[in-house]
């Protein structure tokens, strides 16, 4: 049979019978490259094929038992093929998970694992204050006082989830003692669930600092910053260094359709909250098409606005795990409706589905030019299909300016200067993947911080120093300040999800056992909504003496 992915139309496979124009699209098919995906039923084992249809490729997969799926993964320019950026696997020394039945069952780290950790996760709750339609951790209203809105405990993908559940400040200081030697200089970025309704927040930020850990960052929807006076101020005396900020749209709509209530006033109170206290931002932007993927250029105005405090923009293109209601979410009961068919949920996913070249597109054509495509360049640390960036000086007349070269580690996509990264161009010279994570994490910790304020000069809410410069080198440091990133990085969910990609992961999740699980393996969910990592590792995948991993010396991961 075969299996809830795209019509042959879409997916360029051609069927016994087809004639006319789906003939053609099946003569333009071609295989790019052979690799492994997971089935999006059962999440067993598929090979998979990388397939060219045109300027799109298809990420195209069949399951012994479920049959065929397929799903778009790159459209349009830059061109696939050029966009690559080839690193060097690295051996990683201290404890990690065995090779048993193969990636995404081992993770923790695997033997196969090619990359380092750039940034370590720690899930700090599974409670929220916001029940947002689109949540990779299906987090949801918890049932202490102060939790928000909501109806009691609300089921995510691994438990109900109480403040009785929190794991201690002990236990989270303790795992990510644990994981020193294997993370190394890994920056931390607090996450959940949402991680201000923890009251002992500054004490974990001081802690994790305690533990020589030199970046400190707060994944968050920013409601606590925006409505309790001083709070951010607290994170910040604490040692917080960044605030990864929930940022979906210049306005209320794309926060409604994807947070469910329109919460924008509160994010530039946030933004402001933070820039009062020292704080730098970064606006994390979902972007589905038809909800918000028209408005990508004035979150990047929103931005420059607000620069030296707002240090960059970063979109992540909407992936189908966790909680995705009115996207096809399991059950196919969208927005309270009854449920639907397969197919209708198939066709929800996939209308809202958007690739990260035309995310990249839709940056260049609505800042009217500001930033060419040929400034944004694959990453030199996760694998190059996952996410691109460009970094910019941003000069107070409007005008953006290359920084000399992009964020993460990379030299940039071929001779952008003769325009051979719009084209694709030839590929920089590989590196060792233990380098590219060494420069990505020393740009993290550079940029997304905010820039210390030269003597004599102030900071207003906008970024605008209240004195000007009064020398060459107070002139350098407010240049250096204005720095600003564009940025996006691709999830994988288990419709697109290849383990090529998976290997060259340097987000890695600090799990309650003790392992280390890429982000996108941690959080991947079945078509049914059941997840892979979340409760806990696969039966017998790859745990060592079957039972948690603990430290040892080594270099870090």
């Amino acid at each position: 049979m075969v299996g809830h992915g795209n019509s042959p139309a879409d997916c360029g496979c051609l069927t016994p019978g087809q004639t006319g124009g789906n003939a053609v699209v099946a003569a333009q098919r071609r295989v790019l490259a052979r690799t492994a995906s997971v089935c999006p039923v059962c999440l067993g084992p598929a090979p998979a094929e990388r397939v060219a249809v045109g300027d799109t490729v298809l990420l195209v997969k069949r399951c012994p038992e479920h049959g065929e799926f397929s799903a778009p993964v790159w459209r349009g320019e830059p061109a696939f093929t050029g966009w690559v950026r080839p690193k060097i696997p690295t051996s990683r020394r201290g404890p990690g998970t065995e090779r048993v039945f193969g990636c995404p069952r081992d993770c923790g780290l695997c033997p196969d694992h090619g990359q380092h950790t750039c940034t370590l996760l720690i899930e700090v709750t599974q409670r929220c204050n916001l029940r947002c339609p689109v949540c990779f951790a299906s987090a949801g209203p918890g049932d202490g006082p102060g939790d928000g809105p909501g109806d009691g405990q609300i089921k995510g993908d691994a438990r109900e989830s109480c403040r009785a559940d929190d794991p201690t400040l002990g236990e989270l200081v303790t795992r990510l003692a644990v994981l020193r030697p294997r993370a190394g200089d890994a920056n931390i970025q607090l996450s959940g669930g949402e991680p201000t309704l923890r009251d002992d927040l500054p004490q974990l930020v001081t802690a994790v600092r305690g533990l020589g850990y030199p970046f400190v960052q707060l994944n968050t929807n920013g409601l606590r910053l925006a409505r309790e006076a001083g709070y951010a101020a607290r994170l910040a005396a604490a040692g917080l260094d960044s605030v990864f900020l929930q940022f979906d749209g210049p306005d209320d709509a794309a926060t409604a359709r994807l947070r469910g209530l329109p919460l924008h006033a509160d994010k530039v109170r946030a933004v402001e909250a933070c820039a009062a206290a020292g704080l730098g931002v970064v606006l994390v932007c979902t972007v589905a098409r038809g909800v918000n993927d028209h408005c990508l250029g004035d979150i990047v105005r929103f931005g420059l606005a607000r620069v030296p405090v707002v240090r960059g923009a970063h979109f992540q293109p909407v992936s189908f795990f966790g909680r995705y209601e009115g996207f096809g979410a399991p059950g196919g009961a969208e927005d309270g409706g009854p449920a639907g068919s397969p197919a209708d949920a198939d066709g929800l996913r996939e209308a809202a589905r958007i690739t990260l070249p035309e995310v990249m597109r839709a940056v260049c054509e609505q800042t009217g030019g500001l930033i060419p495509l040929s400034y944004l360049h694959p990453p030199g640390c996760e694998h190059a299909q996952c996410s691109f960036s460009g970094t910019f000086m941003a000069h107070e007349d409007g005008r953006l300016e290359p920084a000399g070269g992009a964020c993460c580690g990379t030299g940039g996509n071929g001779d952008a200067g003769a325009g051979g990264a719009e084209q694709g161009g030839m590929p920089p010279a590989p590196i060792p993947a233990a380098l590219g994570a060494e420069r990505a994490r020393a740009f993290v910790r550079r940029q997304w911080k905010a820039p210390d304020a030269p003597t004599g000069m102030g900071g207003a809410a906008n970024g605008t120093p209240h004195t000007p410069p009064r020398d060459d080198f107070e002139r350098f440091l407010a240049r250096a300040g204005r720095r600003f990133t564009v940025s996006g990085m691709a999830f994988q969910d288990a419709w697109t999800l290849d383990t090529e990609r998976l290997r060259g992961c340097c987000i890695h999740v600090a799990a309650p056992d003790g392992r280390m699980v890429p982000f996108c393996a941690w959080n991947l969910t079945s078509a049914g909504g059941i997840p892979l990592h979340r409760n806990g590792p696969p039966p017998n995948a790859g745990m060592m003496d079957g039972g948690a991993i603990g430290s040892a010396e080594g270099e870090g991961a």
